[in-house]
């Protein structure tokens, strides 16, 4: 028997196992113990995974590439059908073909059969609605089922990441676990420290969970719909009636898990009878160039490229030359906040909502664990430090804490 805790992100995914020597993410591809969630189905047959699927898109391969393929679970496009060539495949099975090539990777590497797992699952897979969250988490178990898995357990992502971050404590404290990834933001309210980790139950410890479904991707797509799409027709105008150009290819293009359904024979019609109605036809001639040449991933990963490259240096200007030639804008600081300010702003207020269903006063946290991604980003950092402001600050491992906090329960629970 070999278990393992499996982080199955929207952004990227990690697998790891514990040992006599503690946690160990494992290497999925090359030397990275990261691997992209994304997939791509070559047109002539067959995938690549993670970073080689978003190489294949890049260079020009014919296919279809998925990404942010978590963020499918729970919703109504669970059940639809994706063309792939002249095929149509289910995203249930481009899931399950994803985290198969997971497990068969992480295999090769440790030379074991992995019979046990512990999944990663955000607080809320889908907000306000019980019954899709049941069915997300059903629909995840009974895939790792299907791959060989002979045991599935589920542990809430922020507590995994509280597990990683207790293994480096010499004293307890109260900390808030805060994990703002891709698609979710989740937290945490636990008590941690040596003596505790010890305990075979920790139900005690957790004070508080609470998260909403608002993450990278979010950010990717508000700030594209505020800075690039306009410059392909959103918000511009239909000539006669005066209405706005319809705005629904405009939020799919700007939606990771969404983009394909543009490529669509039909979508594609409508998008030729929009040009010629609209009272600016050359911007709309752009977003049929994207849509008619399939880079809409282009579009996304050059947005989630400046997203990250405006928050470290302050601007970039972003080269759109795939979309039309010459064709550039300019994103700094300003439109970045200005974009996705809101979104900061209610991953914020959760953290008052945790104190709230804990009863705990923000002067009684002693720490604040950042993990995730979207960390990164200051004024994220902002709006969660806000409400406590005399709390220690302390950085995780942005990818890997979730995925060794899987690991290290994987071998409490199964050892």
């Amino acid at each position: 028997m070999t278990a393992c805790g499996l982080d199955f992100g929207t952004s990227n995914t990690t697998l790891g196992v514990a040992d006599g020597g503690g946690a160990r993410l494992l290497e999925l591809e090359g030397d990275n113990d990261t691997l992209p969630s994304a997939i791509f189905y070559f047109e002539r047959g067959g995938i690549a995974v993670g970073r080689a699927a978003i190489a294949a898109y890049v260079d020009g391969e014919h296919g279809r590439l998925m990404r942010a393929l978590k963020s499918v679970l729970g919703h109504a496009l669970m059940q639809e059908t994706t063309l792939v060539g002249r095929s149509r495949v289910r995203f249930r099975d481009v899931l399950k073909r994803y985290l198969a090539e997971v497990k068969q990777r992480a295999e090769a590497v440790t030379g074991r059969e992995l019979t046990h797992v512990v999944h990663g699952r955000p607080v809320f897979f889908v907000d306000g609605n019980p019954e899709a969250d049941r069915i997300a988490e059903t629909t995840l178990a009974e895939i790792a089922g299907e791959l060989g898995f002979h045991e599935v357990s589920f542990q809430y992502e922020p507590i995994a990441a509280s597990l990683d971050y207790e293994s480096s404590l010499d004293r307890e404290e109260l900390a808030l676990i805060a994990d703002i990834g891709g698609g979710t933001s989740d937290f945490s309210l636990v008590r941690l420290g040596p003596e505790r980790r010890q305990r075979p139950d920790r139900a005690a410890d957790v004070l508080a969970n609470d998260g909403v479904h608002i993450g990278g991707t979010d950010f990717d797509r508000s700030l594209s719909l505020g800075t690039v799409m306009p410059h392909l027709g959103f918000r511009s105008r239909m000539r006669g009636n005066g209405l706005d150009v319809p705005s629904t290819y405009y939020h799919d293009l700007a939606t990771w898990s969404s983009i394909n359904r543009l490529y669509e024979p039909r979508i594609r019609r409508e998008l030729v009878e929009v040009e010629r109605d609209a009272a600016e036809p050359h911007l709309v001639q752009r977003l049929l160039n994207v849509v008619e040449d399939e880079r809409g991933h282009s579009l996304a990963i050059a947005v989630e490229a400046a997203k990250i490259t405006t928050a470290e240096e302050g601007e970039v200007e972003l080269d759109l030359g795939f979309v039309e030639r010459g064709l550039r804008t300019r994103i700094d600081h300003g439109a970045l906040v200005g974009n996705t300010n809101d979104l900061a702003n209610r991953i914020g207020a959760r953290v008052d909502g945790c104190l709230a269903s804990a009863g705990v006063r923000a002067e009684a946290v002693d720490a604040v664990f950042l993990t995730g991604g979207s960390t990164r980003l200051e004024h994220v950092r902002s709006a969660i430090l806000a409400a406590l402001p005399s709390a220690r600050v302390v950085n995780g491992n942005v990818f890997g804490s979730v995925g060794a906090g899987l690991a290290i329960e994987a071998g409490r629970r199964y050892g």
